[in-house]
């Protein structure tokens, strides 16, 4: 007897123009996707590539910001690349993002040596053997490191974007040097680095990388981003993004 398929519910983020379907359990879509989608410099009719779509939150919030961009998501998970097949359907979004079952070990042929304007992603954050696994798999999978290191990652999105596109990348920012590193190491420049801080007075726990293939090697270090007021709430500046579709960077 098969296992019975897990409970979905329906997640609304931009302030209810993105559907997300997702597992009630386990694997849960984060704040994280929206604020990577936000920092994407894609414009009208450009081509996007993003590695570990999850469930397409990302993807989805790209594709509402930006009308007429083109989103090519990846997803290695054959359950969480149903989702999001199930979730473009639920936002109309059939001609203008396509999910592709694969790894970025072995890009499959959709992906492979394809020149796309700009390439995100939200690689797993735990490096590998440094986390305490999690009972659910998709979960594990999608935040601690497997076979897919995050060197393989970037060199999965460097090989995927055309001269003169961008990568942008949502990591820890305790990891935020091996992510600029990686970048340069494959011939990314002009780094814009912005930094997610969780309260004005609390240190930085993620950060936003996007960098240029081909372009002169600098970093620059952008203002942070405070998430919360001292009460919880969201602050205005990140409203902006979360709820009401700005771009970030």
């Amino acid at each position: 007897m098969s296992a019975p398929r897990p409970r979905v519910t329906e997640t609304a983020l931009l302030g209810g123009r993105v559907r997300v379907l997702q597992p009630a359990k386990g694997y849960r879509t984060a704040i994280d996707a929206v604020l990577l989608a936000a920092a994407v410099p894609a414009g009208s009719g450009e081509t996007v590539l993003e590695l570990g779509t999850g469930v397409g939150a990302a993807a989805f919030c790209l594709a509402t910001r930006v009308p007429g961009v083109q989103i090519t998501a990846l997803e290695r998970e054959p359950a969480l690349a149903e989702l999001a097949r199930l979730g473009v359907t639920a936002n109309g979004f059939e001609a203008r993002v396509w999910i592709v079952t694969g790894d970025v070990l072995s890009p499959p042929v959709e992906i492979a040596g394809s020149g796309f304007d700009h390439v995100l992603l939200n690689p797993p954050y735990a490096a590998a053997g440094t986390s305490r696994p999690s009972p659910d798999p998709l979960k594990h999978a999608a935040t601690v490191e497997g076979e897919a290191r995050l060197a393989d990652w970037l060199r999965c999105a460097a090989s995927a974007c055309k001269p003169g596109g961008t990568v942008t990348v949502i990591h820890l920012f305790a990891r935020l040097g091996e992510v600029t590193a990686g970048l340069a190491a494959q011939g990314f420049g002009a780094q814009q680095v912005l930094a997610l801080a969780p309260k004005a007075d609390g240190k930085p726990k993620r950060a936003i990388v996007r960098a240029q293939k081909g372009a002169a090697a600098r970093v620059t270090e952008c203002t942070p981003l405070v998430l919360h007021e001292a009460n919880g709430d969201f602050t205005a500046a990140a409203e902006k993004v979360l709820r009401h579709a700005e771009s970030l960077l």
